[in-house]
């Protein structure tokens, strides 16, 4: 099942050719979203604790609260989170295009409930568990 351009409308369809699966969804996953996520989490990686002004919201704090937090811990976890996406939509694609079109919908899904899960409206909330004590 996948969004698809007809015309000038999206429309829901299911779209499977000799176990090929969804040919958009497979793209999408392997060309755009798997290198993506790993490089971002690369990225944080190697600029470590310099990274973590790029983490939405705690670029938004006063410079002296920066200051509070464990910016390595930050920067590590965001890491593993982007690494983390990388597997599931690599599993994604893969089983999108070996096995069925669905395994990239199942992919979208867990990535979407462990982003959602993740994402706070209070930035304090969100990172008070970096809180150096």
């Amino acid at each position: 099942i996948c969004w698809h351009k007809t015309g000038t409308s999206f429309n829901w369809y299911v779209y499977r050719t000799g176990g090929a699966g969804c040919f958009i969804c497979v793209v999408w996953l392997r060309a755009y979203l798997v290198p993506t996520f790993a490089v971002i989490g690369l990225l944080f990686g190697i600029f470590k604790e310099k990274s973590a002004k790029f983490i939405s919201g705690f670029n938004t704090l006063p410079k002296e609260e920066k200051n509070l937090y464990d910016k390595e811990k930050m920067a590590l976890d965001m890491r593993n989170s982007y690494y983390l996406w990388t597997i599931i939509m690599a599993l994604g694609a893969l089983g999108s295009y070996f096995v069925s079109a669905y395994f990239a919908i199942i992919a979208y899904v867990v990535w979407g409930i462990l982003f959602f899960r993740g994402v706070h409206i209070d930035a304090h909330k969100a990172f008070e568990k970096y809180l150096i004590k």
